[in-house]
């Protein structure tokens, strides 16, 4: 469970800082931009709190704090305690620490100092806390406070993740113990070489290898890159075995520190952390894993901090159940790791139920580079599936750069700082186009940050000076949620792009819904998209390209949004004054604006009070050309009988229509009886066919003078 911080109670001169859709996006990094939701909770004097209820419906014996504390003067971070109470009772006083945070974008000496003429950004880090004394039981309460003995000017909390972590797992059989082989657990002296010698003997022996619980020091004396090719690595888990690199700094340049995983490989349960302040020469960030093979490999809970990206390349690879936070590149990136290999070609990897906060870089991505001269395979059946991205302090929560038969399904993104939600396209002038890619059923919130003019989603392809300039992007989206962006909700950019987009929703951005760039050229085909929560003056949909074809059919800024946000269910009755949202153009056409029926909705037009059972009012100044729209629900496909309650004075030939999203006439002309007067109601039938699933149907007025109270599907 994860509670952010600005949902929990405040007390003494604690605040909530905010930035929200609609506010002035920032031009720079700040702590609102870079925080989960995009809001904190600010603890600057002494008896500010914050407290949270565990609501996990678990016990908690370890938390993961996301927080805050300034950088010293000179940079090179600072550390503080805060103190952590449990259902009002002190329990402990946890470290937070600077050191590996607070970076200068464009500093002219280092990334890592203040004071020459840099950004600042890479404000938070996750500090993982083992809870001192009895596990906080299922609805106990955790507060952060700031006492007289923390020190730091101002902590700033994000958020809190409760966790029950079990015990640590036992050495399975046939398997070689890294201490046997030298390896040192209490961190005492360097274990590079002792793990190294295990998983030679383990290979040669065929034997797996298991690393105890533990904090083991690695990479301090030499550059050098574990190999763990051909054998099975298990540690006791995540929250039990740490291999901690501990990088001499400034590093020198190329020091490496990296975990390879080859062919056949296997490498599980535990967790790679180090002293990278910075990702470049100096900074002694590295890959996290670096996977290749033509042979397949699979790594699986690892939980990866303060290290470069997890590179993923080879054929056959999946990466599941894992973890990043605080990287200093992307969280976890498929690709075909830029030169021609067999080894790291970039098929059919996997990357599933995988968790990245605070990454440096793209939390999920794929990217694939043809290489300077053009001969690099391109990356084919890559999956991003089910994963989660929160708050990425650079680039984007996913990026799709490149590929073919790309599959990114059921993931959350939760807030990005600098650039989009999602970007999908090409990476560089040597990137491969993205051949095809489906991207379904995600939640992206936020985007549109503060790095140049961002958006939601941005969909783009390459650029005139690419290898590939005249290829297009071609994507399909379908079902997935775009909500609160900081700009646009979707952006599609130069230069080539066909895209599909179906049934998706684009739920409050800040500006325009979906925005078509001038000079894009290509096809957009846009069927049952909703737009909703537009702000005053947003339009839904701007096509500013002259070169761009946008087929469009039953979206809701042709169609308008189910009122009160509940499409009617058939078989059942649709009430004729709940047609739809959306104003003259959109859910209705009127030649006249008439009635009284304001005081039942504000948007109210041709609506009286009827007399007919149930009361209610009714839609009349029925006229020719005139139509109203309504969104239904239809459980089955099938015929229904349609029974219209109506009322004329007088009889009226050929009176109304019922068409479906294309315009298909579904009722055929429907003529209205004298019923004896504006009041006086009878039903008149008509057959219709419906599919199944929600559509909306248009109540088509041909000839004038009656009213209509309701229309039954049965």
């Amino acid at each position: 469970m994860t509670a952010e911080a600005e949902s929990g109670a405040l007390s003494g001169s604690a605040r909530v800082r905010r930035l929200a859709p609609g506010d002035a996006v920032p031009t720079g990094a700040t702590l609102e931009s870079e925080a989960s939701g995009y809001g904190l909770v600010e603890l600057k004097s002494t008896g500010a709190a914050v407290t949270i209820t565990n609501g996990s419906g678990k016990q908690a014996n370890t938390l993961v704090v996301r927080a805050s504390i300034p950088d010293a003067p000179t940079g090179g971070g600072l550390s503080a305690s805060l103190n952590l109470y449990v259902d009002g009772v002190y329990r402990q006083a946890i470290t937070l620490s600077s050191t590996q945070a607070w970076n200068y974008r464009n500093a002219s000496t280092n990334l890592d100092d203040p004071n020459a003429g840099g950004s600042p950004y890479h404000f938070y880090n996750d500090f993982p806390v083992w809870v001192t004394g009895n596990p906080v039981p299922t609805g106990s309460t955790i507060t952060l406070r700031k006492d007289t003995a923390n020190t730091a000017a101002a902590y700033d909390i994000d958020s809190i993740d409760l966790e029950d972590v079990g015990p640590a797992r036992i050495q399975p059989p046939n398997s070689l113990s890294v201490i046997s082989y030298g390896a040192d657990p209490t961190f005492a002296k360097d274990s590079t070489a002792a793990i190294q010698e295990t998983v030679n003997a383990a290979r040669t022996q065929r034997m797996s290898v298991w690393i105890p619980p533990g904090k083991y020091m690695t990479n301090s004396l030499t550059s050098t890159t574990l190999n763990m090719t051909g054998v099975q690595v298990e540690g006791a888990g995540m929250w039990h075995t740490t291999l901690y690199r501990k990088v001499p700094l400034p590093a020198p340049a190329g020091w490496q520190s990296q975990i390879l995983v080859g062919s056949n490989t296997t490498l599980s349960d535990l967790q790679m952390d180090g002293d990278a302040i910075w990702r470049g020469t100096g900074g002694g960030a590295d890959y996290g894993v670096q996977s290749m093979g033509a042979l397949g490999w699979h790594v699986a809970r690892i939980w990866t901090r303060h290290t470069d990206a997890n590179w993923l390349s080879g054929s056959n690879g999946l990466m599941e159940d894992s973890r990043t936070s605080d990287s200093y590149g992307d969280g976890f990136n498929i690709n075909n790791s830029n030169t021609p290999n067999t080894d790291k070609r970039g098929n059919d990897i996997t990357v599933r139920n995988c968790f990245a906060r605070g990454t440096g870089d793209d939390s999920f991505a794929t990217y694939s580079d043809a290489g300077p001269s053009g001969t690099n395979d391109q990356i084919d059946g890559a999956k991003i599936l089910n994963n989660t991205a929160v708050a990425p302090w650079w680039a984007n929560g996913i990026r799709i750069a490149g590929g073919q038969n790309v599959q990114v399904m059921n993931n959350l993104v939760n807030s990005v700082s600098s650039n989009s939600a999602l970007d999908i396209g090409v990476f560089g002038d040597t990137g491969r186009p993205l051949e095809s890619a489906t991207i379904s059923e995600n939640v992206l919130i936020g985007g549109g940050g503060w790095n140049g003019v961002r958006h939601g989603v941005r969909i783009s392809s390459p650029s005139s000076t690419s290898l590939f300039p005249n290829a297009s992007t071609n994507v399909t989206m379908t079902q997935n949620v775009l909500r609160g962006s900081l700009r646009a909700g979707l952006y599609i950019d130069r230069t080539h792009v066909n895209a599909t987009l179906a049934t998706n929703t684009i739920d409050g951005p800040a500006s325009q819904g979906i925005w078509v760039t001038s000079g894009v050229t290509g096809t957009g085909t846009f069927t049952d998209n909703v737009i909703e929560k537009l702000r005053s003056g947003a339009a839904p949909f701007t096509n500013d390209s002259n070169g761009f074809t946008a087929k469009m059919n039953s979206n809701s800024w042709q169609s308008g949004l189910p009122y009160a946000g509940t499409g009617a269910a058939v078989p059942g009755t649709v009430q004729a004054e709940n047609y739809n949202t959306g104003g003259q153009g959109t859910a209705y056409n009127v030649t006249s604006v008439n009635g009284n029926g304001t005081a039942y909705r504000s948007d109210g037009v041709d609506l009286e009070s009827a007399s007919d059972t149930g009361g209610g009012y009714d839609l009349g100044w029925t006229a020719s050309t005139q139509w109203f729209r309504y969104t239904v629900d239809v459980a089955s496909a099938g015929t229904y009988t349609l029974s219209l309650r109506v009322a004329a004075p007088a009889a009226v030939t050929g009176a109304l229509h019922l068409s479906d999203g294309s315009g298909t006439n579904l009722s055929g002309a429907v003529s209205i009886p004298s019923t004896g007067g504006w009041q006086t109601w009878k039903s008149v039938a008509a057959k219709v066919t419906l599919p199944a699933g929600r559509q909306v149907l248009t109540l088509n007025q041909d000839q004038g003078n009656w009213n209509i109270n309701s229309f039954t599907f049965a």
